[in-house]
């Protein structure tokens, strides 16, 4: 329903099908065993779309009769424990996701799009870098090579508080403007990797470039380093940038976001609000225990203003918030620059 895998399956659905019912389960025990990611049911007919209804099961569902809960769902009703149903209009089309809870939390959705830009209009959106065998290419040792061929890089557990702290992480770094080093040139670094030579060959992306058996998976863009940029951690239950100054690369459990039209910190305040948390809600998987992954195919998706449009005031103030880790204070902030009153606001969310 919501990740990119599923784009064809989508397209099939809304091509030639109605989807009459969807009951999502991500709160309820659908099975015996526990598992990751929890599935809907659906309801689909070989007819034209028309209204579709939609339902969310919590635990207290678990506890009702089936043929009641089953008439609750298909008839949605209201006021039934366990159970929050609503009938939706219009249904998406062609591969878009499916990021239906209410019908008005899909309302404000579709407002924000059509009248903010995608968050890479104004920035970038990447993941750092996978080396195919982290036990080799990432150390802690300083010195283990020669100068300029280790990169200061963030891990995961280096935005876990809130701000950004370096642990220390190096990554052996085979990479320079042209492409791979020769390690004729750097006999340090070319007696390390010849040490791990069978391990760093056994890997798929040394396979299939034998001459490159040194390289990471992916390369490295050394103009990365300096550049401030937002971290934000994938696998949370809020979405938390943290700011890294411009002094580290990331790994690939990280995604960064940056900007050279947005001051770095308004920006980062705009996605520690509940805007940033709402558009990811809004598209992500769900996973056990209310984590979401926050993915780059789910942060491109995240709509804001284009940056001249913000105030002085504003972005100061979204700094301060950013600052001070202050969540409740930027969403206060995001309300006036996204045009959302309050009231609007809770109603999508649930409140």
């Amino acid at each position: 329903m919501r990740n990119q895998y599923g784009a064809g399956l989508r397209a099939l659905v809304t091509s030639a099908f109605s989807l009459d019912v969807m009951a999502e389960m991500h709160q309820a025990d659908a099975f015996d065993s526990e598992v990751d990611a929890y599935p809907s049911i659906t309801i689909l007919r070989a007819a034209q779309q028309g209204p579709a209804v939609v339902a969310t099961l919590s635990s207290e569902a678990q506890e009702m009769p089936t043929k009641r809960l089953g008439n609750t769902i298909r008839h949605a009703e209201t006021g039934t424990p366990g159970v929050r149903t609503a009938v939706v209009d219009r249904w998406f089309h062609g591969s878009e996701p499916w990021p239906c809870e209410s019908p008005a939390q899909l309302a404000l959705l579709r407002r924000l799009e059509d009248r903010h830009p995608p968050l890479e209009a104004s920035a970038k959106v990447g993941i750092g870098v996978a080396t195919g065998n982290d036990s080799v290419f990432i150390t802690r040792d300083p010195d283990l090579v020669e100068p300029g061929r280790q990169l200061k890089l963030a891990m995961g557990g280096d935005a876990e508080e809130g701000n950004f702290r370096w642990s220390g992480h190096y990554l052996v770094d085979p990479w320079d403007a042209s492409g791979l080093v020769p390690l004729k040139d750097f006999p340090r670094l070319k007696a390390y990797f010849e040490r791990h030579s069978d391990a760093l060959r056994r890997r798929h992306t040394a396979a299939k470039n034998q001459r490159g058996w040194y390289r990471t998976i992916d390369r490295v863009t050394h103009s990365l380093v300096e550049r401030p940029k937002l971290y934000i951690p994938d696998i949370k239950s809020t979405l938390e940038p943290v700011l890294d100054w411009g002094e580290t690369y990331p790994h690939h459990n990280l995604y960064y976001v940056l900007s050279g039209e947005w001051d770095i910190e308004a920006l980062g305040g705009l996605l520690l609000s509940e805007f940033g948390q709402f558009f990811v809600r809004s598209y992500c998987v769900r996973m056990r225990g209310g984590y979401f992954r926050f993915q780059a195919q789910y942060l491109r998706r995240i709509r804001v203003p284009a940056p001249g449009t913000l105030s002085k005031d504003q972005i100061k103030a979204l700094r301060d918030a950013f600052s001070a880790r202050d969540r409740e204070r930027a969403t206060a902030i995001a309300l006036k620059v996204y045009g959302v009153d309050r009231h609007e606001w809770d109603a999508a969310n649930g409140n």
